[in-house]
């Protein structure tokens, strides 16, 4: 996400969500008769802000992950394997620039502190190992480069089972989000400017692409448009600036998961389509969940949509806020962890303390399905100016997980809030996968890892052919906090 927000006073909506939503969990969430349980933060570790990838550009960092579970050991050393980090669409603080959409392979080596202790001295920040070890572009259909440039007015006509799709200077554009990775070796992605979800192949090849239903997808003038409002060099800014409906500007298809048994890819909107209340920070709290039957992997056909209700919280002064969403991991078909997050603080920016980052638990169990309905259509809101529709039942909340726990940041050397150095959260972390603690003992028992969003800030970059030095002295680490969690269930998907 590239954007700041504006705040507008809330209707009704805010208070009836209040309500509904119970206050941060200590370590046990209770969702549906069964405990989720946070043990706590068990390891961090960082990659360096000045780290090139193999093509000598600037690397950046999560805004998807997935780790390799097959390939994921424990031996007398600790734990050792690899993950794939996807970054987005490059360093593009003044505006988006011809950098080409890639994927990074990480190899792992991790000795966690056990929950509640302290690490060694000196030892706080080096329990996760992560190591670049390869960096694969991603590609069309034909093998021809991608971009990360803005598609201002770009549209790639329908061809064969493609959809219309982003273009920019006669290049697919690609702004990635968040990626499964399938034991074929093939993906999906997803991405911002459609918001689409792609299949790549291994090698990073386009193989397909799903366009999500017409409320979600951005038209300006009664014609998709997929731009951002972050034109490239010399480009004028799309007219008008924001969609007149479909998803909000460098608000698209943040979050992607599979169901642990492969069935079901659920992807949800970062925050409210513009028709539902996405034309405000004060009300765009009322996203989207898609839930898509994948037993055709290149035909995915929508079986479930429901409305996701986003964390509403008040800023310094008072003003009324909507956390956006940066990630999930799927549980089921009908639970999910989602990642939601404040915009504006931590390391690399002049705002200093975040007043949300967390993971919560999503309940879809009761919520009603509009899937196919008259509110997949972009003139039919399901939430006119945030108010939700009275005959939507939204997903439910519970919180799981508090980022800014002040004590558990502080064994780790870590804190949210002033003094603004590296040791401070960055902004945006955006990234989460699972993998087994493989303890025969503890057959439930995960480590959740979280990474950030780095948006290659660095003081030595270098990218599409240029070097450049970030605004503000910004030296933004890529980071890794690993929580050791206990979700019952997942294995036996």
């Amino acid at each position: 996400m590239k954007h700041l927000y504006r705040t507008v006073s809330l209707s009704v909506a805010l208070a009836m969500f209040t309500a509904l939503t119970p206050a941060l969990a200590d370590s046990t969430a209770t969702v549906g008769g069964t405990s989720f349980v946070n043990k706590g933060l068990v390891g961090v570790g960082r990659i360096p802000a000045s780290q090139k990838d193999k093509f000598g550009e600037t690397f950046g960092s999560g805004s998807g992950m997935a780790i390799d579970t097959a390939g994921w050991t424990h031996g007398a050393d600790g734990y050792k394997g690899s993950l794939w980090l996807l970054p987005d669409r490059g360093y593009n603080v003044v505006g988006t620039t011809d950098y080409r959409p890639r994927l990074n392979t990480i190899g792992i080596e991790f000795a966690p502190t056990a929950p509640g202790a302290a690490p060694a001295a000196g030892q706080e920040q080096s329990g996760v190992k992560a190591t670049l070890a390869d960096t694969m572009l991603l590609t069309d259909d034909k093998g021809a480069d991608a971009t990360g440039l803005d598609p201002l007015n770009g549209v790639r006509a329908a061809s064969g089972d493609m959809p219309i799709l982003p273009e920019a200077n006669g290049k697919l554009a690609l702004d990635n989000e968040a990626i499964v990775r399938l034991p074929d070796g093939s993906m999906f992605i997803s991405d911002e400017y459609g918001p689409n979800i792609y299949r790549f192949s291994a090698e990073g090849r386009l193989l397909s692409a799903t366009q999500p239903p017409a409320a979600l997808v951005p038209m300006r003038h009664g014609a998709p448009n997929f731009a951002s409002d972050n034109p490239g060099p010399g480009a004028a800014e799309p007219d008008p600036k924001d969609p007149d409906t479909g998803r909000q500007n460098n608000q698209g298809l943040e979050g992607m998961a599979m169901t642990p048994d492969g069935k079901f890819l659920i992807a949800v909107l970062q925050s409210a389509p513009r028709q539902d209340g996405g034309d405000s920070g004060a009300t765009r709290q009322n996203t989207r969940a898609l839930v898509y039957d994948a037993s055709d992997l290149a035909h995915l056909k929508l079986a479930h949509e429901y409305v996701v209700p986003l964390p509403v919280f008040k800023d310094a002064k008072g003003k009324t806020k909507v956390a956006a969403q940066s990630e999930i991991v799927a549980l089921s078909d009908q639970t999910f962890l989602m990642l939601t997050r404040d915009s504006g603080n931590g390391q690399g920016l002049k705002g200093d303390t975040s007043l949300l980052r967390q993971i919560n638990i999503v309940d879809l169990s009761a919520a009603t399905d509009i899937a196919g309905g008259a509110f997949d259509a972009a003139d039919k809101p399901v939430a006119p100016k945030g108010v939700l529709d009275p005959s939507v039942t939204p997903a439910k909340l519970t919180p799981f997980i508090d980022l800014n726990d002040k004590g558990e940041l502080g064994r780790f050397g870590l804190h949210n809030g002033a003094p603004n150095d590296k040791n401070n959260l960055s902004e945006k972390w955006e990234a989460m996968s699972v993998v087994s603690v493989l303890d025969p003992k503890l057959p439930d028992d995960y480590f959740l890892f979280v990474a950030n969003d780095n948006d290659f800030l660095t003081q030595d970059g270098f990218q599409v052919g240029a070097p450049y030095k970030a605004e503000d002295g910004a030296d933004v680490d890529t980071m890794f906090t690993v929580y050791q969690v206990t979700l019952p269930g997942l294995a036996k998907k």
